[in-house]
């Protein structure tokens, strides 16, 4: 039991370093919300340059996918180092994918656009169009790691993990064994 627990440590670290990278692709691959500022009456405001575009849902929409997709991947890398199951490891997965799912968004934050959008409309000018900070609209978003983990690591277990023995050497209807 000392073993798994010690394993199932290193897996969740190992899963949730991954979420730099996952964070680093978010930051790179999700489409950037167009806003324009504008000086009325003294006074620097912001708006949407697209009132009816759907980068925000892209944003949201491309984290998800990136999740989805890493918390596959290390469901599979997992199922093949330990070719077997157990609480611990499913456990770690599960924990590793949300800490990996909540460290990416916040590099991905933080390593998007400028944070302060009336200082960024003021450094680029009236009228010009700037990119929006990138935020997670949909909070849920950061279990889709998680998630996507323990279903593909359930699949795999019961497609390829080891069997358990048969209890009874003989069919339930037939004569017991001598």
């Amino acid at each position: 039991m000392k073993t798994e627990v010690l394993e199932a440590a290193v897996i969740t670290v190992c899963v949730a370093l991954a979420g730099v990278v996952l964070g680093l692709l978010w930051a790179w691959l999700a489409p950037r919300v167009p806003l324009v500022g504008d000086l009325v009456d003294k006074n620097w405001v912001v708006y949407l340059k697209d009132t009816e575009g759907e980068q925000a849902i892209g944003v949201d929409g491309t984290f998800t996918l990136l999740a989805l997709a890493f918390g596959a991947v290390s469901a599979l890398v997992v199922f093949l180092v330990r070719r077997r199951g157990g609480v611990p490891l499913v456990v770690a997965l599960a924990l590793g994918g949300l800490l990996g799912s909540v460290l990416a968004w916040r590099v991905g934050v933080w390593l998007g656009p400028t944070q302060n959008v009336i200082a960024h409309a003021k450094a680029v000018g009236k009228g010009v169009t700037f990119s929006a900070p990138l935020k997670l609209g949909a909070k849920g978003a950061v279990l889709a790691w998680p998630l996507a983990a323990l279903v593909v690591h359930l699949g795999l277990t019961g497609l390829f993990g080891p069997r358990d023995p048969e209890p009874y050497a003989t069919s339930y209807g037939g004569p017991p064994a001598t």
